[in-house]
């Protein structure tokens, strides 16, 4: 694997504190000479790495005041946005938006599904339904979440859409993280597998509009559930 320039690591240290809190939204991020010497590295690294971050949108630069952090809704960078949602401390506005991309996007892949799944398709919808009971009873945690995240993605490809499937690839590893923290609580994994059945249900009557009804039930549930039981008394900005 290629190394990382100078640029790129004193971007990716800089990202990292902020992600971490240590630059909310809109507090100003250190000067470039306080920047290069905590670096060695020279100036003009500095500013390219600066530069770099305000064309994601991650940094405003304001002439005579100084460069500022942008709130994470104006962040341009895709890879950005994942890592602050799964690495960052206050973190309750992503969570409640990664679910609504979600809803966007799975209740339509659903949709589409329905006409286009297989049997051997919805006979291993109904295996990966069947291993999450059998985890939810053991208290398997990681092999609830593994059958979760498999069921979803058996929809997702029976919905032969390659750019739903590009677009879903980079969040892989935020919803492996965001399920193990909601699946934690019994009470959540009791509405997944009831919302699953569903889901399979209306996947198998071959009808669009029951599949799409389904699935955005279901995320609906996930919303609340993730309200209710792990966001409770957080701010959601």
């Amino acid at each position: 694997m290629a190394r990382k320039s100078l640029v790129g690591v004193v971007a990716d240290e800089l990202l990292d504190r902020i992600i971490a809190g240590e630059f909310p939204p809109g507090a100003s991020v250190p000067g470039e000479l306080e920047l290069s010497a905590r670096h060695e590295v020279s100036r003009m690294t500095v500013r390219e790495a600066m530069k770099t971050l305000e064309a994601q949108r991650i940094l405003s630069v304001e002439r005579g005041r100084g460069t500022f952090v942008n709130p994470l809704s104006r962040w341009n960078s895709l890879e950005a946005v994942l890592r602050a949602a799964s690495e960052g401390k206050d973190d309750a506005a992503a969570a409640v938006q990664l679910i609504e991309l979600r809803r966007m996007l799975e209740s339509g892949a659903c949709e589409l599904a329905a006409v286009r799944i297989s049997d051997a398709g919805l006979a291993a919808l109904h295996g990966q339904l069947e291993t999450m009971r059998a985890a939810y009873k053991a208290h398997d945690l990681a092999g609830f979440v593994e059958a979760d995240l498999a069921f979803h993605d058996l929809i997702l490809q029976a919905a032969e859409n390659v750019f739903i499937a590009v677009l879903f690839a980079p969040l892989h590893r935020v919803l492996e993280l965001r399920r193990t923290q909601t699946s934690e609580v019994r009470e959540i994994q009791e509405h997944a597998i009831g919302h699953h059945q569903s889901i399979a249900d209306a996947l198998a009557t071959r009808d669009p509009h029951l599949a799409r009804d389904a699935m955005d039930a279901h995320m609906r549930q996930t919303l609340d559930d993730l309200k209710t039981y792990v966001l409770a008394g957080r701010p959601v900005s």
